[in-house]
C-alpha cells in the first residue's frame, strides 16, 4: 500500500494566508489529498505547472487538496499584497500560505522551485517532485491513493474564498509599442488582448476576442493566452503569445491573426540540441525586429531565439538554456528569463530578469555581454556606478540616445543606465510591478502592471502623469 511515514509538518505561518477567508492547517484536510505547490510568483518555470495544477484540481476535485506555499525569492514577492496580485494574474483558485521566512519550505526540505510534495489523507508525506512536468509525474500517485484509501477518504468538495477579477479597461497591462503613425500597441495581458490606442487613450482597436485560448481568426474570434511582446514589421504585427508558447501574427490591413510560430507546447533546447534546426518557442515575453530578422526573449527556456522573417522558421540564437549568468560567445552564454528587448544599432539589449541584470548581445561579433547586473541572487535596491548598482527583477528596457531607460519591476521604478558614465539612478518611482517602457514624443510611456494603469513619465522630471484608457 502507498503510505508515507513521516507526518507532514504545519503549513500555517506568522505571515497569514491568501485566496481564502480562513487560515489552514494539515489536520483540516484529514480525509483528503493534499498536494503542496511550493512557488515564488516571479519564476517562470512556477507559472509553466499551474495548467497542470489545474487540470489535477478538475480531474481530482472530489479528493485532492492543493495548497500553494509562496516562498519568495525576490523581497518584492514577500508582500501580501504582490502575491495576491499574482494569484489574480495567474488565475489561482486554491489557499495559498505566505511562506515570506521559508519556515515551510525547510520544514519540508525543499531547494527548488518549483517542487510539490503530496500528502496522503492520513496526513504522511509520500514525496516529493522539483521542477516541471508535474501532471504526468504526480498523476498515477494520486490515483493510486485515490484507489486505496476509498473507504477512508472524504469526497465532500472544500470551497475557497478565491477573489474575483476586477472590471476596468486594463488588466495586468504589460509590453508596449508605437507605429510610425504615433499609435500604441499595449498587451493587455489580464484581458488576453491586444489594444490599440491613440495617444489620448482612446482605443482603436481591439484584438482578440478576451476569452483565453489558442485560435485564429478575425479580431473578434481570435484568442490569446498572456499576451506580452509585441514588435511591427510593416503591415504585420508580431505578438509574443506567452502561455500559448507561440508567436501570432496578426495582419493589420485585413484583420486577421494567424499562427507564425509554435504549437501550444513546451519545448526544451539545451547545450547543442537542435542547433541550425528549427525550434519552438517557450513562454515568449518580448520581440523585437532587427532586418530580416525578429528576435525572441525566450524566458521558459532562459534563450534568446531568431526567426527568418521570410520563411517565419524559428531558430536558436543565444544561451545554451540553463539558467546562469555566463558571458562569451553565443552559443556558451547563459540568460536568466530573459524578458525585455530593446537595441542601440547592432548592439542588442536585454533585461535578464531573473538575475535582475542587462544584458548585452552584438549582433557583428556574437558576444554576450553584463553592463549591469551580477548574479541569480544579487538584488537590490541601489543607484549609483554600474559596480555597485542593483535592480530587482527588470523586465524592460528601452534606448533613448545611449542611454537605457530600464523598467525596474520589483523595485517599482524606472530607472536610466547612462553608459558614458556607467552610473545607474532613478528617474522615477511609485510605479506597481512597471513591465515595459517606450519612447514617444519626448516622453517614456510606462505600463504599470499590477495597479492596471499606463503613464507618460516627463525624461527631465520624472513626473508621471497617468493615460486614462477609454474602451
Amino acid at each position: 500500500m502507498l503510505t508515507g511515514r513521516v507526518n507532514a509538518p504545519e503549513i500555517t505561518t506568522e505571515h497569514g494566508w491568501l485566496n481564502s477567508d480562513k487560515a489552514w492547517s494539515i489536520k483540516d484536510f484529514k480525509g483528503k489529498i493534499v498536494l503542496l505547490d511550493f512557488w515564488t510568483f516571479g519564476c517562470i518555470n512556477c507559472q509553466h505547472i499551474i495548467p497542470d495544477l489545474k487540470r489535477l484540481e478538475k480531474e481530482y476535485a472530489d479528493v485532492l487538496v492543493v495548497i500553494g506555499v509562496h516562498s519568495a525569492k525576490f523581497d518584492a514577492e514577500r508582500q501580501g499584497e504582490t502575491i495576491e496580485q499574482a494569484i489574480r494574474k495567474f488565475g489561482i483558485e486554491h489557499p495559498v500560505v505566505n511562506d515570506a521566512d521559508y519556515k515551510v519550505w525547510n520544514y519540508y526540505g525543499v531547494r527548488a522551485w518549483p517542487t510539490i510534495v503530496l500528502i496522503d489523507p492520513n496526513g504522511k508525506v509520500i514525496g516529493q517532485h522539483a521542477g516541471e512536468a508535474v501532471y504526468d509525474t504526480v498523476r498515477p500517485y494520486i490515483q493510486k491513493l485515490k484507489d486505496e484509501f476509498k473507504d477512508q477518504l472524504n469526497y465532500d468538495p472544500f470551497e475557497f474564498k478565491a477573489p474575483r477579477k476586477e472590471a476596468s479597461a486594463l488588466y495586468f497591462p504589460s509590453k508596449l509599442i508605437c507605429d510610425n503613425d504615433g499609435d500604441l500597441y499595449l498587451s493587455d495581458s489580464g484581458n488576453n488582448r491586444i489594444l490599440k490606442l491613440n495617444q489620448e487613450g482612446q482605443v482603436l482597436e481591439v484584438i482578440g476576442s478576451g476569452e483565453q485560448g489558442f485560435s485564429n481568426g478575425g479580431y473578434a474570434d481570435a484568442t490569446f493566452y498572456e499576451p506580452h511582446g509585441m514588435a511591427l514589421q510593416g503591415d504585420t504585427l508580431y505578438i509574443a503569445d506567452t502561455k500559448n508558447n507561440a508567436i501570432r501574427q496578426v495582419d493589420l490591413r485585413h484583420k486577421m491573426v494567424t499562427t507564425a510560430a509554435g504549437t501550444g507546447e513546451l519545448h526544451y533546447y539545451f547545450l547543442d540540441d537542435k542547433l541550425n534546426e528549427p525550434v519552438n518557442p517557450n513562454s515568449p515575453w518580448d520581440l523585437l525586429v532587427y532586418g530580416n530578422s525578429m528576435f525572441i526573449a525566450n524566458a521558459g527556456n532562459h534563450q534568446i531565439l531568431r526567426m527568418d522573417l521570410e520563411t517565419k522558421k524559428v531558430y536558436r540564437f543565444a544561451g545554451t538554456g540553463r539558467e546562469a549568468l555566463t558571458d562569451g560567445p553565443l552559443h556558451e552564454a547563459a540568460f536568466n528569463q530573459p524578458s525585455g528587448l530593446a537595441n542601440n544599432e547592432h548592439v542588442l539589449y536585454i533585461a535578464d530578469a531573473e538575475a535582475s541584470a542587462i544584458r548585452t548581445v552584438n549582433l557583428k561579433t556574437g558576444i554576450v555581454l553584463t553592463p549591469l547586473g551580477r548574479g541569480l541572487f544579487d538584488f537590490g535596491d541601489v543607484d549609483g556606478d554600474v559596480d555597485d548598482a542593483l535592480l530587482q527583477h527588470c523586465v524592460g528596457l528601452e534606448i533613448i540616445d545611449s542611454d537605457v531607460y530600464i523598467a525596474d519591476t520589483y523595485n517599482g521604478k524606472i530607472k536610466r543606465l547612462d553608459l558614458s558614465r556607467n552610473r545607474v539612478h532613478t528617474l522615477a518611482s511609485g510605479l506597481s510591478e512597471p513591465n515595459d517602457l517606450v519612447f514617444l514624443n519626448g516622453q517614456l510611456w510606462v505600463t504599470s502592471t499590477n495597479s492596471h494603469q499606463l503613464f507618460k513619465i516627463d525624461l527631465n522630471t520624472g513626473q508621471k502623469q497617468e493615460v486614462i484608457v477609454t474602451l
